[in-house]
């Protein structure tokens, strides 16, 4: 039977809730865009720490242009919460961390996988790069759990994005926060988040191999 990510989600705030716990979730941010839904709507029930770890976004100024709109994002989104709170809704404090950005890691990873498609196995190991670094970082720094954005893309594969994360939370300790943050229009709020605040929203994943799919399907595009 095909597991609700969601409604698993739903149930562990429902839990804390309960408990009158205020956990503290570790984040990995693929980008601000993706990351804005979430936080918008996890940072009322866990006080969180954005872990912005992507060594596979190419080129290093793409990188840096993707970090420094993840940091805008963050002090923009926490000065427009503050109004929500005088009404109530209690909107916890929003933390960041940032990785290394470590690009010869990702192409030793990826070494053999230069000809996979966008979203087949050479994807899947980046997930995995990602996600371990998270959870050594999390377990390191005693949070409650970790989890990822990265569920949120239309085009990212949610069920082995939960799969990876919970089988590192068995290796390092760690709960993973299971989820499939597309679902209830999840990615539809993130664009019109992304609209509101003026995002950057890049068009393409972020490697090389995605950046020369993407532009092989442009010139495609321009040629019919």
């Amino acid at each position: 039977m095909k597991r609700n990510y969601q409604r698993e989600l739903e149930q562990v705030i429902q839990n804390q809730q309960k408990q009158g716990r205020i956990p503290r979730l570790f984040l990995h941010s693929c980008c601000a865009p993706c990351s804005s839904y979430v936080l918008e709507y996890l940072s009322e029930y866990f006080q969180i720490t954005v872990f912005y770890y992507n060594p596979n976004i190419y080129p290093s100024e793409e990188y840096q242009k993707r970090v420094e709109e993840q940091k805008q994002f963050i002090c923009q989104f926490s000065q427009n919460v503050s109004a929500e709170r005088e009404n109530g809704r209690s909107f916890y404090p929003i933390h960041f961390t940032e990785g290394n950005f470590d690009a010869e890691k990702f192409y030793k990873m990826a070494e053999g996988l230069e000809k996979e498609p966008e979203g087949g196995e050479r994807c899947f190991r980046c997930y995995e790069l990602r996600l371990r670094e998270a959870a050594e970082y999390a377990a390191r720094l005693k949070m409650d759990y970790f989890t990822t954005t990265l569920s949120i893309s239309p085009l990212k594969n949610a069920e082995k994005l939960n799969e990876i994360g919970e089988r590192l939370a068995k290796e390092y300790g760690i709960s993973y926060l299971c989820s499939d943050f597309k679902k209830k229009n999840g990615y539809k709020r993130s664009v019109e988040l992304s609209r509101e605040y003026g995002m950057y929203r890049q068009d393409y994943c972020g490697c090389v191999f995605s950046k020369q799919e993407r532009e092989s399907q442009k010139s495609h595009d321009k040629s019919r």
